[in-house]
């Protein structure tokens, strides 16, 4: 029952006839659930103001209660449709008072009490709580109501700062509470302690060290999925609370397991922190962020028993962090050997892998001012060359430690098959176990009880049933696996692994086993074209912090990208002096070692004469003058002798559709005419410096 006194002279003069003939709002609100089962009275209170309306003139269906704000907060008025529908009715006018046990009921930020204020002042709605009636228009009662939301939002503060202070302390001991990982327990003593169960514990190591294995969270998982590997829980609540179940691992689970620091003995608090821009209204858990090591608030070393080192956690979070994409990434199908390794020696971007003719080519690009800013590729080249050299290096830098490599993969090979049998053998002995529960309580129930007999029955049964299933599942296992290796095929990978470039080129070795090699090794690799020439300059990062310099000469599609173009052409020009024919020059520099573009292996005759053609020295005899040619024809010699254009490119172009061409059969053999008027012959020059990439993937 709440008590009511009568209205003072003061207040009396404030509430007018218009505010009674409105609604009387009472709004109802408790901060969380808890409270509105342990603090019952406050809610009585608030709903008492019901009777304190009515008291000041208002009829009993003029009153309105808004209750819908219960259990939530009132740090801000997202979240709260409660008050939204209080803003929303004093802003059409229908209310005439609101009335609230307390300012803080109300709210707690003075953003939403401040807007309250302005939008009651502009539509004459009055506030009213335990001390008094308030009109915001008053300058002194809307003094006195400010004073009191600044208080309200001081004491919610000075609250919740006295709570963080005590929770930060009992952090800083290292007791504060917290969710436990899969493979830990709490007992009674509220000591931490790992899981007893041998099966769960196995599968936690099993997890880390496929990690150190496969480097990524998806080869953990593609792992777990093909050998049939679940993941232990305890159940936290409900009535089989602290229960084991098994469930099939997924993706965000790993990630959680690899990065929680619990598992290397640490106390961590200040882990994650919340984010006010990503939080969703009405959802406090939302907005959540992973905090840097270096910003946790306590960390506390040995705290825990631990299932890997501290080192060992270290190395995994660099992996991680190392797997982002926006970084070296993981390995990424594809031929590409330097995916994500490959870095700019010009503007310091990492370099992109892009496969042309269907996926047969290789390009190394530099596209990222050029995806960006519209401005031209940086640098690109042919990909095989660069690989086949950094290849080279690693394989010399592996042929020391040979023989060590192959007796640890053979070592490592017997040590996964009995680590996955030890896990095969826990699983048969946890069914087995269960099946031969269920049997002896079958047979301890009373005949007569048939109720309870029943049960157990169907329990015995689908013990037995999945019991089955597992031995049926690890025979499916042994039948997959293969013979342990004896001591000859032992000696046999000991003479493989002498050969590690035989090891390299195995057909059993993939693409991403030679990207896995070469990133143990290799930090990144740095490249710089010289100009446009042939010339690729090459730095090795190694892991460890060495350095290599090295140099390459990629194939080129066109003569005058060659360093020694001038020299070429000046002793071209020489041998044509001295009388010889183009055969004889093209045999003179094959003698002399002179290397043509990518399109030859050698010189030709063609060739020769295509350098004689652009220094004057010679003119091709037309095969043509008998052809009748119509206006703007060309035939693909005199095209491209014109636009500077390899004859390769045109015929290209000509069988893809790109020009427009006709076919005459008026000479021994057929000849191809373009038609190409000036404006043809301006959007040809246009296209020619546009790299033909058909399909492109990024590492």
């Amino acid at each position: 029952m709440t008590t009511t006194t009568a209205l003072s002279p003061w207040e009396d003069r404030k509430i007018q006839g218009h505010h009674r003939d409105r609604f009387a709002v009472v709004y109802v609100r408790q901060s969380t659930l808890q409270q509105m089962v342990r603090h019952q009275e406050s809610t009585r209170l608030q709903y008492g103001l019901v009777d304190r309306a009515l008291a000041f003139g208002w009829a009993r269906s003029q009153v309105l209660v808004i209750d819908e704000d219960l259990g939530k907060s009132g740090a801000t008025a997202a979240g709260r449709p409660g008050f939204q529908r209080l803003v929303a009715e004093v802003t059409l006018a229908h209310v005439g008072i609101v009335f609230g046990l307390d300012i803080s009921r109300l709210a707690r930020s003075n953003r939403d009490w401040h807007h309250l204020l302005e939008v009651c002042a502009l539509f004459g709605t009055l506030i009213g709580d335990l001390d008094g009636i308030y009109d915001p228009r008053d300058y002194n009662d809307r003094l006195l109501l400010g004073l009191k939301g600044t208080m309200s939002e001081a004491e919610g503060h000075v609250l919740k700062q006295r709570m963080l202070a005590g929770k930060r302390a009992k952090a800083q001991r290292g007791e504060l509470g917290m969710q436990l990982p899969m493979g830990y327990i709490r007992r009674l003593s509220g000591d931490v302690v790992k899981d007893p169960d041998e099966q769960v514990q196995a599968v936690i190591h099993l997890i880390f060290e496929q990690f150190e294995r496969q480097t990524t969270i998806g080869g953990v998982l593609r792992y777990c999925v093909r050998h049939g590997i679940q993941l232990p829980y305890r159940l936290a609540s409900g009535p089989a609370k602290g229960e084991l179940v098994w469930r099939r691992p997924t993706r965000h689970t790993l990630s959680s397991l690899l990065h929680h620091p619990m598992y290397a003995g640490a106390y961590v608090y200040g882990r994650r922190h919340t984010d006010p821009r990503h939080q969703q209204p009405g959802r406090p858990m939302t907005g959540r962020r992973v905090t840097p090591q270096a910003e946790w608030q306590v960390l506390l070393k040995d705290h825990y028993p631990a299932y890997i080192t501290w080192e060992q956690f270290e190395r995994h979070q660099q992996q991680l962090a190392a797997n982002a994409a926006t970084r070296r990434g993981v390995i990424r199908p594809g031929a590409s050997l330097l995916a994500g390794l490959l870095v700019c020696g010009r503007c310091g971007c990492r370099m992109m892998a892009m496969y042309t003719n269907s996926g047969t080519g290789l390009r190394y690009v530099c596209s990222r001012a050029a995806s960006e800013y519209g401005a031209p590729l940086c640098q690109s080249f042919v990909g095989q060359p660069l690989d086949t050299l950094v290849a080279r290096l690693v394989l010399q830098a592996l042929e020391p430690a040979a023989l060590e490599l192959s007796l640890q993969v053979a070592a490592d090979v017997e040590a996964e098959r009995h680590q996955r049998q030890q896990h095969w053998h826990q699983r048969l002995e946890r069914v087995r176990y269960d099946a031969e529960r269920a049997c002896r309580q079958y047979q301890a129930v009373e005949p007569e009880n048939r109720l309870v007999a029943r049960t157990l029955e169907r329990q015995w049964e689908a013990a037995l049933a999945a019991e089955a299933t597992v031995q049926a599942e690890y025979a499916r296992f042994l039948a997959q696996q293969p013979v342990p290796l004896s001591g000859q095929e032992r000696e046999a990978i000991r003479r493989l692994a002498a050969d590690i470039p035989a090891l390299w080129q195995a057909p059993t070795t993939t693409a991403a086993d030679h990207q896995a090699i070469i990133r143990q090794l290799v930090e990144r690799v740095e490249v710089t074209l010289n100009g446009a020439t042939e010339h690729v300059a090459l730095t090795l990062y190694w892991a460890g912090g060495h350095t290599s310099v090295a140099t390459l000469d990629r194939p080129v599609a066109r003569l005058e990208q060659l360093s020694y173009y001038p020299a070429l052409v000046e002793r071209v020009c020489t041998l044509h002096a001295q009388g010889l024919k183009a055969p004889a020059i093209a045999q003179t520099l094959n003698a002399e070692g002179w290397c043509p573009p990518k399109r030859r292996t050698t010189f030709t005759r063609d060739t020769v004469r295509s350098i004689l053609v652009r220094q004057g020295l010679w003119k091709p005899r037309s095969r043509t003058r008998t052809v009748p040619r119509r206006a703007h024809e060309w035939t693909i010699l005199e095209l491209a002798h014109h636009l500077q254009i390899p004859h390769q490119t045109l015929y290209a172009w000509v069988y893809k559709g790109r020009l427009k061409a006709r076919q005459t059969t008026r000479t021994r053999h057929p000849l191809w005419l373009v038609h190409a008027d000036p404006a043809e012959l301006a959007r040809l020059r246009a296209l020619r410096p546009t790299p033909a990439l058909v399909r492109t993937k990024t590492p």
